[in-house]
């Protein structure tokens, strides 16, 4: 198979930038669909609200974020309406964060059009292999680094 990617220089081509140039496949599919003007990121800090609801500083550490970036983002997304914060009924100090209907509904849509896309691959590579990729980022992704 011959890499397509005029980028990448012949005899530099390892992991990361090939799950590089996949997640760009990916962005690049979201961008030219109207997501109401939402990014990968946004629906990545979406995804990570629990449904009892968390705070921001807990949200940050979650999506890898520093506190006021992550801030900013839930200010958006509750100015959206995707979100709301309001004060923790155990804590009034702090705001508890929840995913409201809309923002239910943007990473339900979000997740069937990850699916879609993860049918396109399996069609390009065969079902079975792209079975033991996904596997294998799976047990990649999930298992702590050796070293």
């Amino acid at each position: 198979m011959t890499l397509v990617n005029p980028l990448v220089r012949p005899g530099e081509v390892h992991a990361p930038m090939l799950m590089g140039l996949l997640l760009r496949q990916v962005r690049d599919t979201f961008a030219d669909e109207d997501w109401a003007g939402l990014r990968q990121s946004h629906f990545r800090v979406l995804s990570c609200v629990p449904a009892a609801g968390v705070s921001v500083t807990d949200l940050a550490e979650r999506v890898g974020m520093t506190k006021q970036g992550c801030g900013q983002f839930v200010t958006h997304l509750v100015q959206s309406g995707h979100l709301t914060s309001d004060p923790d009924p155990d804590d009034r100090r702090i705001r508890l964060v929840q995913r409201a209907t809309l923002g239910d509904r943007t990473i339900a849509a979000v997740t069937e059009r990850n699916l879609r896309i993860e049918r396109d691959w399996a069609a390009r590579v065969g079902e079975q292999r792209y079975r033991t990729f996904r596997q294998v980022i799976e047990d990649l992704a999930l298992t702590a680094p050796t070293d």
